[in-house]
């Protein structure tokens, strides 16, 4: 029978690469209700060949349509695993927003291309998703923004004003996957002269992640307690920030693009001797660094700073976060009714709602599209 519910799943791996979240979300009754959440852990091989494909290689095209196949493969696990925890079935479900794996961004035009000739590439197979799941599939939110010469990125922010905004305050709101995201959410929504803004920050957990399993064996620093351990270095949290990116005017987003393993490896050459904790510790304050100026230079009206991604259980990054923006309070997206892990995922849920009732998903004044857009495309089940 035809889905006739409010009911939607959204799903997002982000650029951390350590799985897949999952969300089964009721929209009915104007407030979103998270029904179901569920999480499948990418295994090491896999995580470690998508870290390969988000640098030129061998093989890549093929490879790429492998990969694709294996996160349909796991979005679908987590697809099955929120209807059996909900007792739903797939005809139940109006559609599945399912965001892919980022592994290109890159929407920026250059002379010598046509006018929104950027392109934004998630690796993903929506079409086989849709045959093992049995439900409509909405995909590739972020292409049409790019077409409409927009940064594609990021597309949370009308989401977080939904969820988090406040009619007596403004609010910021940090994401903090592999990278930093925030969305800078005015008192007024409509207010011509506070717009909502959002923009990526910079590496959010990505360099430290990397730094930390390179030298632990650990995918992440547990509560940031290595990095604790360490001494900052001023020298390289100088170089770290002496990036052009940070000095751009919004809108803008980033990625793995910029900030990537080569990059560090660039950054760090002139301190090699240093201890791998003092490096940890850096990073740390590299991450919290380009977050607090985000705020401060964007967000400087906002009373409160929310967390959310698998950096907001980085208790370290948190208090280096509080420490440089005393005036704000800092807290975690489970203090406002939506756990850290859920956010994002129910954000794809309700780009996929939008996408089914034809409204637009972007905010031209987050990404800097030519207007409002209906952003996806949909499989059918």
């Amino acid at each position: 029978m035809p889905a006739t519910s409010d009911l939607y799943i959204g799903l997002m791996s982000g650029t951390s690469l350590d799985g897949a979240d999952g969300v089964l979300v009721d929209f009915s009754g104007g407030a979103l209700r998270v029904v179901a959440a569920a999480t499948e852990s990418f295994a090491n091989p896999f995580r470690a060949e998508l870290l390969a494909l988000n640098s030129p290689t061998h093989n890549e095209l093929h490879r790429a349509a492998v990969a694709g196949n294996q996160i349909a493969a796991v979005y679908a696990k987590v697809v099955h695993a929120l209807l059996a925890q909900a007792g739903l079935q797939a005809s139940q479900i109006q559609a599945v927003g399912a965001h892919g794996q980022t592994v290109r961004h890159q929407p920026q035009r250059t002379s010598d291309e046509p006018a929104g000739a950027g392109y934004t590439l998630q690796l993903n197979n929506p079409a086989l998703l849709a045959e093992l799941t049995g439900i409509d599939v909405a995909a590739d939110f972020r292409s049409r923004d790019v077409a409409a010469s927009g940064q594609g990125a990021p597309l949370v922010p009308a989401f977080h004003q939904g969820v988090f905004g406040r009619k007596d305050a403004a609010v910021c709101v940090l994401n903090l996957g592999g990278i930093s995201n925030i969305s800078v959410l005015p008192q007024e929504l409509g207010d011509a002269l506070s717009p909502i803004l959002g923009f990526d920050c910079g590496p959010g957990n990505a360099l430290m992640d990397a730094w930390c399993e390179q030298h632990t064996g650990q995918p992440y620093d547990a509560g940031g307690a290595w990095a604790a351990s360490g001494a900052l270095l001023p020298e390289l949290l100088a170089s770290l920030l002496d990036e052009p990116y940070f000095s751009q005017p919004i809108p803008k987003s980033t990625g793995r693009d910029l900030f990537s393993l080569e990059w560090l490896a660039g950054k760090l050459a002139p301190f090699a001797a240093a201890r791998p904790e003092d490096v940890q510790n850096t990073l740390a304050e590299f991450t919290a660094s380009a977050c607090v100026d985000s705020v401060k230079r964007y967000g400087k009206e906002s009373t409160s700073l929310i967390v959310c991604g698998g950096g907001a259980f980085n208790t370290y990054l948190l208090a280096r976060l509080q420490a440089g923006l005393p005036q704000v309070r800092v807290s975690t997206s489970d203090a406002h009714g939506l756990p850290p892990l859920q956010v994002e995922a129910a954000a794809f849920a309700w780009l996929a709602r939008q996408l089914v009732l034809r409204q637009p998903g972007n905010l031209p004044s987050v990404t800097g599209a030519r207007g409002l857009r209906v952003l996806g495309a949909v499989y059918p089940g």
